[in-house]
């Protein structure tokens, strides 16, 4: 049996970032994925998204090129190509984590992990597939999946192709006639704008009275009435009853009614994935199969972590990077804990949508005093030269009491490679005075967060 100072199951960006963090910080790492390097991030998720989104944003400004004075005639959309594409994607940057995993050294198991529960010497004992391997750390990273709520017609929908989740319809070969999205959250509103942006009609049926989770109420009601001038239908607190061989049947304060579809898109969110880890060999504690962390990552059992979306706290990539590098120095001695405050989060629909931290009623909620300013996009110069009749815009929400940023809220193209800068004024809690110093590029569309700090 195999040694090692750190065993990591589950090979998404917390995962595999937490292997090579070990690996550098001098620990013999060994990695266990049962499907794909990459996880779900990587294979049917974060990055497969954006090359389809990608691909329709160019296929938008091939249609109305003649507004930039680019005229382009019978432009076409080729589905199964943008999917090509997607795959070759994929496929190059799975590569790539593997190379990285044996650049450092990093011993991958292609196998599903299960806990096995301590050896003679106190360590843990995980079998990788067919081999029984120990190490005094453990690392769990096994993400989530997709929540399946109880609807009758939704497990007979799946097995029939008629109900897809995120991984099916990535792989989609053919545009269906018309699509209904469960669940207007990131991942549903990020394929209705795909599939809508590509001449498919797109309903989305979400049972709360908004859109997009938490994000700031006026930016919901901005995509809205954007997405609905591509044709684009929303059924807000609508709650679906049942899913037929053709159709989805939901109710709303309108009472019950049967919308005829093509295809169903199962995007009412994500679940913490323990399936088959055994927790209970080394008596784990989990809160609605969520695994319970501190701010250093560790779990109740010492010596034991959880990274990324299994230990529920906030379902992003990105926060399974840093909560990996919080865990390693953890065990490596270095002073470090992991903070949400400032974890931007981001809908790259077009336009894109970013935020970080509270919104002006999140923040009442908590029973901070708080203002808010708003300016519009249209305050940059570069916006203006690249958007055409854009209605995007800045909030920014700062403390009365403290003198210092604590929640911004992006609309309109660049929002996404913006919002890191806003991040780190809220991770830096800088007095508003010192931002207003900042210099930004010109003509930038950043620029708008300028206009908007003094407007403070």
């Amino acid at each position: 049996m195999e040694k090692f100072d750190v065993i990591v199951i589950g090979g998404g960006p917390g995962g595999y970032l937490c292997a090579e963090r070990a690996s550098q910080g001098g620990l013999k790492a060994a990695l266990i994925e049962k499907e794909h390097l990459g996880g779900v991030c990587l294979n049917e998720g974060c990055v497969p998204t954006k090359s389809l989104l990608y691909c329709a944003k160019q296929y938008a400004a091939a249609r109305h090129g003649a507004d930039y004075g680019v005229v382009a005639a019978d432009v076409k959309y080729d589905h199964a190509k943008v999917i090509e594409r997607k795959a070759k994607v994929v496929k190059t940057l799975v590569s790539g984590v593997g190379a990285t995993m044996a650049a450092h050294k990093v011993k991958v198991y292609m196998a599903a992990g299960r806990i096995q529960g301590r050896g003679a010497d106190g360590s843990f004992e995980v079998r990788a597939g067919d081999e029984l391997i120990a190490a005094d750390r453990l690392v769990i990273a096994t993400g989530s999946s997709t929540a399946k709520p109880p609807v009758p017609g939704l497990q007979a929908g799946l097995d029939a192709g008629f109900v897809l989740t995120n991984r099916e319809i990535l792989d989609l070969k053919e545009l269906p006639e018309s699509l209904v999205c469960m669940g207007g959250g990131v991942i549903g509103l990020e394929m209705a704008c795909y599939f809508a942006s590509a001449g498919v009609k797109v309903t989305v049926i979400e049972m709360m009275p908004k859109i997009a989770g938490p994000t700031d109420q006026e930016i919901c009601d901005s995509l809205m009435k954007t997405y609905r001038k591509e044709g684009m239908e929303f059924k807000l607190n609508a709650r679906v009853l049942e899913i037929g061989r053709d159709s989805v049947t939901y109710e709303d304060a309108e009472g019950r009614k049967t919308l005829p579809c093509g295809k169903v898109l199962l995007s009412a969110g994500r679940r913490p994935d323990t399936t088959g880890l055994n927790l209970e060999a080394l008596g784990i504690q989990t809160e609605r199969g969520a695994i319970v962390t501190d701010r250093h990552l560790c779990t109740n059992v010492a010596g034991v972590y959880a990274v990324g979306d299994c230990n529920g706290k906030l379902m992003l990539a990105h926060t399974a990077y840093r909560e990996a590098e919080v865990a390693v120095n953890h065990m490596l001695g270095i002073r470090d804990e992991m903070r949400y405050e400032a974890i931007p989060s981001v809908i790259y629909t077009n336009p894109e949508v970013a935020s970080v931290g509270e919104t002006k009623d999140s923040a009442e909620r908590k029973g901070m005093r708080v203002k808010e300013v708003k300016a519009p996009m249209m305050y940059s110069g570069r916006y203006v030269a690249e958007t055409l009749n854009g209605d995007g815009f800045c909030k920014l929400v700062y403390d009365l009491d403290r003198n210092c940023l604590v929640g911004v809220q992006l609309m309109g193209s660049y929002a996404s490679e913006m919002i890191y800068g806003a991040a780190l004024m809220l991770e830096t809690e800088l007095p508003l005075s010192q931002l207003k110093k900042l210099v930004f590029p010109h003509p930038t569309v950043c620029e708008v967060v300028r206009e908007a700090l003094f407007q403070i």
